[in-house]
């Protein structure tokens, strides 16, 4: 298991990537082909960069990428990344200016997890909340058309959880990436084909 982790970590010191998390994205988009040239990308829960920085070299200089968290990180990112500490659900003036030139976005990323307390209910429960959360701004930020990619701990609500972005999307897929721990809770919920505000 050790060895398993340590392979991806020791990846990522060498691709200069900040976290392992990169290569569960690189995953996703190898399956889904979600990122492409020229793409505006919106990066929820954003430290400390990997996915901004991944989203970054996949757009290219055309496109553009917004990663916010509401920690910091020292993380260097390209010209055409930006990366904002705030919260990316309060619509601060930082906020709109740093969205305004971009929206409405192709692409919106979520590797958002809460602070995890080992009690399995409370974990699964809080992760649900911040995944409705980020649900909950994509009419107001996603493109028709677009596609969206949020991390959800596994649990009795996850399939609620998707039903309700089957509502949203054209597609709705559930992918648990190879470079996830093994012991780990988590899958990603990918809608593709945005069908645009639902009533």
């Amino acid at each position: 298991m050790k060895q398993y982790r340590d392979h991806y970590f020791k990846k990522a010191k060498k691709d200069n990537y900040p976290a392992r998390s990169v290569y569960k994205l690189q995953e996703l988009d190898k399956r889904f082909k979600i990122l492409a040239k020229g793409q505006n990308v919106m990066d929820l829960g954003a430290a400390p960069g990997s996915w901004t920085l991944f989203a970054a070299k996949k757009v290219g200089d055309e496109g553009r990428v917004l990663g916010v968290d509401i920690q910091s990180t020292d993380t260097e990112f390209p010209p055409n990344a930006t990366f904002l500490q705030a919260d990316v659900f309060v619509d601060s003036p930082e906020l709109l200016a740093a969205m305004d030139m971009q929206l409405p976005y192709d692409l919106i990323i979520s590797d958002m997890a809460p602070k995890t307390s080992g009690v399995k209910f409370a974990d699964q429960v809080n992760s649900l909340e911040l995944c409705e959360r980020a649900r909950d701004i994509l009419p107001s930020r996603l493109k028709k058309g677009g596609n969206f990619v949020v991390k959800i701990f596994e649990g009795p609500d996850v399939r609620g959880y998707t039903d309700s972005l089957r509502k949203m999307f054209s597609k709705v897929k559930n992918f648990k990436p190879k470079s996830s721990r093994q012991e780990s809770k988590e899958i990603f919920i990918v809608g593709l084909g945005f069908l645009g505000i639902v009533e």
